[in-house]
């Protein structure tokens, strides 16, 4: 499977993915708003540091949504961006409408 099929699957078929790397502090903060936020929605997170494929994946990220930096999440297909961009969308309401969706 091509790294761009693996992104495009993971986006569509999972409510919420987070493209993580393990040793971030803003990626362990995004996961932690969603564990505590949203505790029935089990997030798939893959964190690219312990992937061999992980530098590929995050330079299709960057081509397809302008993000360099992780995490990079998408809620219900949709690109939502990093953890401030989550955190705003948290408050401004639209992650939760989205997570309803």
């Amino acid at each position: 499977m091509s790294v761009k099929q693996f992104v495009e699957d993971t986006i569509k078929d999972n409510k919420v993915a987070i493209f993580s790397k393990s040793y971030c502090p803003y990626c362990r903060s995004v996961k932690q708003l969603f564990s505590s936020e949203f505790p029935d929605v089990k997030p798939t997170i893959y964190e690219l540091d312990e992937r061999e494929d992980g530098a590929d994946i995050q330079e299709y990220l960057y081509q397809k949504t302008g993000q360099r930096t992780v995490p990079n999440v998408f809620v219900s297909k949709q690109h939502i961006g990093g953890n401030d961009d989550t955190r705003a969308s948290l408050k401004a309401g639209k992650l939760g409408a989205l997570i309803k969706a």
